[in-house]
């Protein structure tokens, strides 16, 4: 008789375990379906990614024109000035390029860590010292002094290692 009972209540827990892991499983679509999620902004996941990701190419553009410009023996000032104007005007929307769900999860190709929508707080203080920097870079810049130029370069390019070295993949 208790053999009996033990054989019916193994069947029955086994079920219990099986449908509380059921329930519990989140439910999150595969990476590859992440891709084409609809966010609040109207992008879908990837859309997103790769707008982010255009964006940063073009801030990286400016950095390398003012950088080339600087380490020249005549620097071509107009060069400077509207490579600095770029800057502050292609990150002033930085923070919100950066939604949920755009990080490595969804299975779209991205440098960004999930550590920054784990530090979210931290990640957009260093996206806000990135933009005060930016907005000295090109004041200094349409001023036409190369030396402060090159300080506020320095400045800027610091707060871009500072976010690098945190939230994104190593080159």
């Amino acid at each position: 008789m208790k053999r009996c009972k033990i054989e019916l209540i193994l069947p029955a827990l086994a079920g219990l375990t099986l449908l509380a892991a059921c329930e519990q499983a989140p439910e999150t679509a595969p990476a590859s379906e992440a891709a084409s999620v609809e966010l609040p902004n109207g992008l879908t996941v990837k859309e997103q990614i790769e707008a982010r990701q255009g964006q940063l190419k073009k801030m990286g553009k400016a950095f390398k024109t003012i950088s080339d410009q600087l380490k020249a023996d005549s620097p071509d000032l107009s060069q400077i000035q509207t490579a600095a104007a770029a800057v502050p005007k292609e990150s002033a929307t930085m923070i919100d390029w950066f939604p949920e769900g755009t990080g490595p999860e969804s299975g779209v190709e991205t440098e960004a860590l999930p550590v920054i929508w784990e530090n979210k707080a931290d990640f957009n203080l260093k996206v806000t010292a990135l933009q005060d920097a930016a907005a000295l870079l090109d004041s200094a810049a349409q001023t036409g002094d190369i030396a402060a130029i090159g300080a506020a370069f320095k400045t800027t390019g610091g707060t871009c290692k500072a976010c690098h070295d945190k939230y994104r993949l190593d080159d």
